[in-house]
């Protein structure tokens, strides 16, 4: 396991597994600022699409499609000013492994404050931590900037599945040691747990995750703030983890992410949680340390 580090931040401590194969995403290290649910591998190369991997089930496309009307029906930010700042609160756990020992962190609070337009510093605040100012991992025109999740390019990204699905095929492998559809299945949930993402956009997302291979609904979730809801999963094929988006029953609003061990590795038992967020609020805001 190798930790995610930003030039000017500490960052959270990630769950260490078999050195298998890691998502390498340069653009996207703010997830170890943003979150403590991010798992990252060691990498190794993967080549193609995962043998075997099943299309979809109805059932799982029939929930991608609520999910999708649900984000179509979202208000809009409107006109965003590239000095604003997306701000998320959230409760977060990850883990770390020393001397062949995984530790599993509380949960506690995290609060955001990331850049519109990749451009101005941000603030990360953790509980029981200093607060520490966060510059931006990649910015406009720079490699890496074409998987960010700042606000001004994630407005960009099509608004109609195919163009969408396209998007995460052709950007996700050029970050990703890992096969073709795990990159875009990560991708996709980088975009959606670190950043606010328009509706029109949102709805793009989820229906072209309806068609990559392996994904799978999970009937009983639960987030990390204990709020029950419905998952939409994809075992990864190179670690012994599996990733699940968690979203609500009755609104299908998004509550949060979680990886959760498939197979016993270290001191960690198939079924454990070993890294999650919950999202608890987001916005718009003029200002880092402004609270909406």
């Amino acid at each position: 396991m190798t930790e995610i580090r930003h030039e000017t931040a500490t960052v959270q401590e990630e769950a260490t597994v078999p050195e298998r194969s890691k998502w390498l995403r340069p653009a996207l290290a703010a997830a170890a600022v943003a979150t403590a649910a991010a798992v990252a591998f060691v990498a190794l190369p993967s080549s193609g699409a995962q043998p075997g991997a099943r299309p979809p089930s109805r059932a799982t496309v029939a929930l991608l499609e609520d999910i999708a009307l649900a984000a179509e029906h979202e208000p809009s930010y409107g006109t965003v000013r590239d000095d604003q700042f997306v701000y998320m609160d959230s409760m977060v756990s990850g883990s770390n492994s020393q001397d062949g020992r995984t530790t599993i962190a509380p949960l506690h609070r995290q609060e955001v404050w990331m850049s519109v337009d990749g451009l101005h510093d941000g603030l990360t605040r953790e509980a029981g931590q200093k607060p520490v100012v966060t510059t931006p991992y990649v910015r406009p025109g720079e490699e890496g900037w074409d998987a960010s999740a700042f606000y001004k390019h994630v407005e960009t990204l099509p608004t109609d599945t195919d163009g969408m699905y396209d998007y995460l095929a052709e950007t996700a492998p050029k970050y990703s040691g890992q096969e073709k559809y795990q990159a875009m299945f990560v991708l996709a949930g980088d975009l959606l747990r670190l950043s606010t993402v328009p509706p029109e956009q949102s709805a793009a997302l989820f229906r072209a995750v309806a068609r990559i291979p392996g994904v799978t609904l999970v009937d009983d979730a639960v987030d990390a703030a204990g709020r029950p809801g419905v998952g939409v999963a994809r075992k990864d094929p190179d670690n012994p983890s599996q990733n699940e988006w968690i979203f609500d029953r009755t609104t299908y609003g998004f509550l949060g992410e979680r990886s959760v061990a498939t197979e016993d590795f270290s001191n960690v038992k198939k079924g454990a949680v070993i890294a999650n967020t919950a999202v608890l609020r987001t916005a718009i805001v003029d200002k880092v340390g402004q609270r909406p």
